[in-house]
């Protein structure tokens, strides 16, 4: 994966409401660490590392360029995010090096058909994996081509690019093919519910059988 170059700015206001005025100025407050030194607080464009972030997720590496001359390398390594705008208000960038090896979650894509009849129950979508912090991938693509009703794929069966270290249990599954439900099972499923539900209707209270009993 590619780094992504960006600008910040050092921060001086901290607090919530400096970090709402950084906010409002189109910034995100952002924070700095790893190798020994003193945190660095900055301030990122927001509209320029959301959408970096959404091409490359958390293994995104980013080359920081502060305004008073120093550059930086560095991974996300937790978000903040406004529960109801989803914007991102706070952001922890871990410093990292040119060789150096991270431990990062690599997404897995399931690609290809499997057995016709059958449905592909996913277990896990990510797997923990050791890089170069330089040289993360972006994701890894399996193909389930043909996987037959009953099998599983596991961290075991993925083939990672050279330089990639499996760190998940081999043993994790990924995902598994089963039957899928026949049509007459889920209409036998839906009277079995809607039988739950006329039931439970049916049924009286304590309190509004003491109220009809006044």
């Amino acid at each position: 994966m590619s780094e992504v170059r960006i600008s910040a700015e050092p921060r001086t206001e901290f607090g919530k409401g400096g970090a709402r005025r950084t906010r409002r100025a189109g910034k995100i407050p952002a924070v700095l660490y790893g190798h020994g030194e003193k945190p660095k607080h900055v301030a990122l464009p927001a509209l320029e590392f959301a959408a970096a972030l959404r091409r490359g997720g958390m293994n995104q590496l980013f080359s920081i360029e502060v305004t008073d001359g120093t550059k930086e390398l560095a991974l996300p390594k937790a978000l903040q995010r406004d529960p109801i705008k989803d914007t991102i208000d706070h952001v922890d960038l871990l410093l990292v090096r040119k060789g150096e090896l991270v431990t990062v979650e690599l997404r897995i894509n399931l690609v290809g058909e499997h057995e016709k009849g059958g449905l592909l129950v996913h277990d896990n979508d990510t797997l923990t994996v050791q890089a170069d912090a330089t040289a993360l991938p972006e994701a890894i693509e399996y193909s389930i081509e043909g996987l037959a009703i009953g099998e599983s794929v596991t961290a075991a069966d993925v083939t990672f690019p050279e330089g990639t270290e499996l760190i998940s249990d081999p043993s994790t599954v990924l995902a598994t093919v089963t039957q899928a439900p026949s049509a007459e099972q889920m209409e036998g499923e839906d009277s079995s519910a809607e039988a739950t539900e006329a039931a439970e209707g049916d049924e009286e209270s304590p309190e509004a059988a003491e109220s009809a009993a006044e």
